[in-house]
């Protein structure tokens, strides 16, 4: 069975309450074709786990801006004011994580883990609430794995079996999403033969792909 389908069809299988995870370092990697298509569908009360949420009218901005997303779970969101306006007016809950610890977050999900310390954030308002506990005399902040309903992932190509190639520093979060969703839809730049791509080259197995899109497809 065919893994491509169209943007459209894509989303249609996002229901409104989801968690989604969200590819993407500022608008670099993000899959902005998928993201287009969410925003032109009827979903809402999403939580989007993120690096951050698009600019203005941008990307994830433009889901921000029609208020389909309840929950923000990133790292760099003033990087949008409309995020921080929303916020500000209690249309929006924001959970911030630093950077690093949401990635390995994610990595922790997708492997299957029960979750790590880590000494980032000790004292500080992020650790609030979140166990404790002192390793070799240095205090250490539990935090919980990351996972999601679904990932929306950015690659440069697939081949027809969705095994996925990045685009240098669009990499970013995009494989450890692609392991930590129960479905993953990758949106890519072209679709080639099997065979075609290099064992080697392969970042994210086909195994971990549901779907697959192309950009700007309808």
């Amino acid at each position: 069975m065919s893994k491509l389908i169209t943007c459209e069809d894509a989303v249609k299988k996002v229901k409104s309450g989801s968690r989604i995870m969200v590819g993407g370092f500022g608008l670099v990697g993000s899959p902005l074709s998928l993201i287009a298509a969410l925003a032109q569908s009827e979903v809402k009360d999403l939580e989007i786990i993120s690096n951050n949420l698009g600019e203005p009218g941008r990307g994830l901005g433009v889901l921000v801006r029609q208020k389909q997303v309840k929950k923000a779970i990133g790292s760099y969101f003033t990087s949008n004011p409309e995020v921080v306006k929303s916020y500000q007016e209690k249309e929006m809950e924001v959970e911030l994580l630093p950077q690093g610890t949401m990635s390995e977050a994610i990595r922790a999900g997708g492997a299957g883990l029960g979750g790590f310390y880590t000494p980032v954030s000790v004292g500080t308002k992020i650790a609030e609430n979140k166990e404790e506990r002192i390793i070799n005399g240095k205090k250490y902040v539990f935090q919980e794995p990351l996972k999601a309903n679904f990932a929306l992932i950015k690659a440069k190509k697939a081949d027809q079996l969705g095994n996925l190639i990045y685009n240098k520093s669009a990499r970013n979060f995009n494989p450890m999403m692609a392991t930590a969703a129960d479905v993953v839809i990758a949106e890519v730049d072209e679709i080639v033969e099997v065979g075609q791509i290099s064992p080697e080259e392969i970042v994210t197995p086909h195994l971990y792909v549901d779907f697959i899109v192309v950009k700007g497809g309808n």
